[in-house]
Order: structure tokens, then sequence, then C-alpha cells
């Protein structure tokens, strides 16, 4: 299921830019309709999240991926409209571009499969309810191996469909078409990890949602459990212990990649002058590393290093490919793009991971909503800023996202020291008490 989402999504991913600057747009129309899905999402992700919470995982990624669906509808639409302009700018600030009405359609669905675009933080907390400790790491490493494989085909296929007599359109078509299946596959496949149960007990109000199965089993034990799911909010969820360093950790890895993914698309057709599908074959590649990264490395290496010792190790890589990225060389870029793959593939699996270890499974939902929220956030402020970065400081923008993951790692160095420590002072009075008694 998390193949075909991300399949269908980065489909588009190579072409997009292209497309923007077809329809009139610029760098800094492409910065600001890739944030209109991060700023809806963060509205939406945490009702879906905590929705799943209450009727569990299925019904809400049914929801969210026909949400999907209808967006990429529309987005086919604006390749029927007549590219009638609407407004223009052209200052130091914006650049030059004509605002036309399909562009504005791509907006409308942006903005509609933000609103429901839940499906990741909500996977993430499917995925935590049939994980045990034992195999939390290769599970999320298996996800994201999946993912990976999605990024892998899309941008080629991508490349090979919009060579077509139906050119960009094409890409979109199969997009939709992937999305629909998907809809299928979670109805007709996908298993509840949060079931509900029937309860025909009275004729109250609760009991008739019961029985359609609107209310999650584990949340009603009673009135006391009921009141205590409804109190999770996003204050209760900060003091579970780790949550606002691992939400700053959420916010400061989108915001990274943000950068990345705002200001390539523009580096690789204004100055390294590549096609959709030069660009295609390069995110292919980058995506190929990280399947073997988070397929058969996390799994040899599951159990054998903590977590918190992966999300070091890998930003240190993704640090380090940030900076080289910033030089225009194809050779640097493939280096460049080989450590943020492998940085990336240790490192976003391995933190996913640790944030499912918070809380339980009733808040998992919940926690998984809002870390989606910080993402979100940090998406809308990295988009814009990257596209605006891009048009005056060009590929300096990557360094800036190099400092950003040299933040990461040093926070980690100190949550993992500040933990061994506690541990350690744990075990000692351990041993003072068996001395005592």
């Amino acid at each position: 299921m998390n193949f075909i989402g991300i399949l269908g999504y980065s489909v588009v991913i190579p072409i997009l830019i292209f497309i923007v600057i077809d329809f009139g747009g610029n760098g800094f129309i492409y910065g600001i309709l890739g944030a209109m899905y991060p700023f809806f999402q963060l509205i939406g992700a945490p009702i879906l999240g905590r929705l799943s919470d209450k009727v569990g995982r299925k019904k809400v990624l049914i929801v969210s991926q026909a949400g999907t669906f209808i967006a990429w509808a529309l987005f086919l639409l604006a390749f029927l409209l007549p590219k009638t302009s609407l407004w223009s700018s052209d200052s130091e600030f914006t650049g030059n571009y004509i605002m036309t009405l399909p562009l504005i359609l791509l907006f409308v669905a942006r903005i509609f499969d933000g609103f429901t675009g839940g499906n990741v933080s909500v996977a993430n907390a499917y995925l935590s309810d049939i994980s045990t400790d034992d195999d939390r790491d290769r599970n999320f490493g298996m996800m994201g191996a999946s993912t990976s494989l999605g990024f892998v085909l899309g941008p080629a296929v991508a490349g090979i469909l919009t060579s077509t007599v139906l050119g960009e359109a094409l890409p979109i078509i199969l997009a939709a078409l992937i999305s629909l299946i998907a809809i299928f596959v979670i109805m007709i496949r996908l298993p509840e990890s949060n079931p509900c149960v029937v309860d025909t007990g009275s004729l109250s109000l609760r009991s008739f949602r019961r029985f359609f199965q609107v209310e999650h089993k584990e949340c009603y034990g009673g009135e006391s459990s009921e009141e205590e799911n409804s109190s999770i909010s996003f204050w209760s969820i900060l003091k579970l212990d780790s949550i606002p360093l691992l939400y700053a950790i959420y916010f400061l890895t989108f915001l990274g990649f943000s950068l990345f993914y705002a200001g390539l698309p523009i580096y690789a057709s204004s100055i390294l002058q590549w096609t959709s599908i030069e660009l295609g074959i390069f995110l292919a590649y980058s995506s190929v590393i990280m399947i073997l990264v988070q397929g058969p490395l996390l799994s040899f290496l599951s159990g054998k290093l903590s977590s918190t010792i992966f999300i070091i190790i890998g930003t240190v890589l993704l640090a380090t490919s940030f900076y080289l990225l910033s030089v225009p060389n194809i050779y640097v870029m493939y280096l460049a793009i080989t450590l943020l793959s492998v940085g990336n593939g240790l490192m976003w699996p391995s933190f996913l991971a640790l944030l499912s270890k918070v809380g339980n499974h009733q808040m998992q939902g919940t926690i998984q909503g809002y870390g989606n929220s910080m993402g979100s956030f940090a998406s809308i402020f990295g988009l814009v800023l990257g596209g605006i970065l891009f048009e005056s400081i060009q590929v300096t923008v990557f360094k800036i996202g190099a400092g950003i993951f040299l933040l990461i790692f040093v926070l980690m160095v100190i949550h993992y020291f500040g933990n061994r420590k506690a541990v350690s002072g744990d075990q000692e009075y351990i041993q003072e008490v068996e001395t005592a008694s």
C-alpha cells in the first residue's frame, strides 16, 4: 500500500517544475505550490491521526487515499483548461511569472490533497500497532525500502511517459490510476490493526456509533477511558518523555529536505541544464541506494546498534552530502546523492522507530499526526524559502541544509549521552539499594 501511494506521488516529481513553468510559473511559484500541500496537511494530519485512534487506521487510510485520487483528477483537468492570464508579476522578490487558470487549479488540487493527506502518519501508526521491540527497526526499514522503491520506479516511468504524444499529461493519468488502485487495495487487502467493537447494549447515540464501528474498543473500556482519550491534546503529547526533542528533529529534518526538494529541480533545469529524464534518472539512482540501505542493510544491522546511533551516523552523511550538492559538477553531484541516500536510509526509518516507542497504541495516531504536522510546518517554510533563496543565492541554499543536519547531529549526541548518563545513574541507584538490603 505504501509502495503504491509513493509510486503515484513520485511519478510527478521530475516533471512538476516543467509543468509549472509551462503554465506560466517560475521557481517562486513552484515553491509556493509545493508549500500548499504541507500547509493544509498541517491542519489535516492531526485530525486524521486522532481519528484513526478512535475509528481505526483502515477507514482513515481509505479517506486519505480517496482525497489523493480526487486531487490528481483536478491536476489532470488543469491540462484541459486554456492558459488564461489572471495576473502577472516581475520583481526581484518573486521573479517573472504569469498566474494562469491552470496554475490556479494546480493550487486547488494540492490544497485538497494536503488536507486529506494524513496517510503517512496513519501508516506509521499502523506499523507501530503491529510491531514489537524486536522487529520495530526492521519493519520501519522495510517501510522505508518500499518508499524508496516507489521513488525508483516513479521518476523512471515519468521520464519514459513524457516522451510520448501525451507528454506530461500521461504521468498525471498514471498517478490518478495508481491512487484509485490504492483505494481498492486498502479496502480489500489491508486488515485493520486498530479494530472496533460492536455494542448494541442500549439504544444510545454512542451504541449506535459503536454498532457501525466508528469508535475504537481500546478507547472505550468505560467512561474514564473515553475522557482520557478525548483529552489527548498537543500540549499533553509534548509532556511525554523525549517528545519535544523528537518533534524538533522532525521539524529540522523536513526543513532541510524541503530546501533540497525546492532547490534541486530549479538547479537541475536552470544551472545544470538537465531534462526531466536526466533528473528522473538522478532521483531513481538515489532511491536504489536507499532501498539497499533500508532493506538488506538495516535488516542485517537491526539489534546490533541502537536507533540513536543510526540517526547520528545518518545526520553526518546528510550534512556532508548537502555541502557537496553545492558543487555544480556531475561527478560530485552523484557522490553527494549517494551519501544523501545512505544517510537518509539509515536516519529516517530509525527516527520513526524511535518515535513509535513513545506513548501507547491508543496515542500513536495522535503522536504520528502531530509529528507529521511538525514536518508539514517545516515544509511550508522550507519549500517557499527554498524557492525564494534559490532565486538569489542559488546553490548556497544547500549549505544551509548542511548546517541544519549538523544541528540535528549535535542534538542527537546530547540526547544519546544524556540517556546513557541517566541509565548509568539508575544502575548505580539499584546497586546501592541492593547493597543496603
